[in-house]
């Protein structure tokens, strides 16, 4: 197979050796997880985005969201200015650990997310981009004024079984680049991630993984899986999760109800797909409401500074499987505005 990939390469101008081949390790690492209400929340590390809704909860644990009820113009905007703060130090921090220092005990911190959910303004739009110092427990970084404005398909899975294993995949190619026609192996495209900006977490280098946005959910509950939820839509993956995630916990949602109410979704971070060599933003202060979310909360928002656009459309493509702990059934559902749909398999008679 090697030999196969390897004149495949050669014969369209690629580069990978035989050497590069055997030299690829798949990884068991230990998830990140941070406690929501009594829920475990784990993500995997930060060679992807998931970090960062970790980060996202630990704020928003400080705030009363029921009360606020669900998709008010309170509501949306704490949620938003929360993401553009996990956003941040998504961008600033996260990467492959095997290459750089990523603090994740300190962002992580309930301590950190104490002095980052203080950065949130209730009457008023970030229009900056606010990384923290998690290191030296300050709310902001030392130079967080380095951004300005600026100019295929993921495949979603969950899976349970009798015996009580969830799986939650989020696998892309963004989109393949070409198959070798020896072999049918389709090459992914996940590489244009990596960026060349000096000192940059995710800037390439020889043997880097790039920091990707797929990001699976798993949620248990007194140790045992409850809950699991994958999300295809780049950059606004986890923003969905924490839409449908919220819409659980907080307002008692089945998946079905979690995954095909209104929505929403900022802008306010690094194109994951078209880095930006001067980390350009064009969607500073930017929100997506679906337009199905009444008039008064977008004059609300847009009144605080927030750049409100409208989607008639699904917002992402989540799908989630949740189990019933009294009676053990299994609850699933796809968004269907997404094309998102949940199916039974039988085992194959003997």
């Amino acid at each position: 197979m090697a030999e196969e990939l390897v004149a495949y390469y050669k014969e369209t101008g690629g580069f990978l050796t035989k050497a590069d081949l055997a030299a690829h390790r798949t990884l068991v690492e230990e998830p990140v997880m941070v406690e929501y209400r009594g829920y475990e929340v784990y993500k995997c590390g930060t060679w992807t985005q998931g970090p960062y809704l970790c980060q996202t909860l630990q704020m928003l644990e400080g705030f009363d969201l029921r009360k606020m009820g669900h998709l008010s113009a309170d509501y949306i905007h704490v949620l938003v200015e929360a993401l553009k703060l996990g956003l941040a130090d998504r961008d600033y921090y996260y990467g492959d650990p095997r290459f750089v220092s990523v603090p994740m005990k300190q962002l992580l911190s309930q301590s950190y997310g104490d002095l980052r959910r203080g950065l949130i303004d209730m009457e008023k739009a970030s229009l900056e981009v606010r990384p923290g110092n998690p290191v030296a427990m300050r709310a902001l970084a030392d130079e967080p004024g380095k951004y300005r404005p600026g100019p295929g398909g993921t495949t979603t899975c969950v899976v349970a079984d009798k015996w009580g294993n969830f799986v939650s995949a989020t696998p892309s190619g963004n989109p393949p680049y070409n198959i070798c026609p020896a072999l049918g192996v389709a090459h992914g495209n996940r590489l244009r991630s990596l960026n060349t900006t000096p000192g940059h977490p995710n800037r390439i280098e020889a043997g880097k993984r790039p920091r990707i946005t797929l990001t699976p959910t798993l949620v248990l509950k007194d140790g045992s899986p409850l809950m699991a939820i994958s999300v295809a839509g780049g950059d606004l993956q986890d923003q969905t999760t924490l839409n449908c995630l919220l819409n659980v916990i907080e307002f008692g949602m089945s998946p079905k109800e979690a995954v095909s109410c209104a929505r929403f979704s900022t802008r306010h971070h690094e194109n994951s797909f078209v880095p930006s060599l001067k980390r350009e933003i064009s969607g500073l202060g930017q929100v997506t409401l679906q337009d199905t979310i009444p008039e008064e909360v977008r004059s609300n928002l847009a009144d605080r500074g927030h750049r409100v656009g409208i989607a008639g459309g699904a917002i992402a493509y989540p799908v989630m499987l949740l189990q019933d702990r009294a009676s053990g059934l299994l609850h699933v559902a796809g968004d269907p505005r997404a094309g998102r749909h949940a199916a039974v398999i039988q085992p194959a008679e003997e």
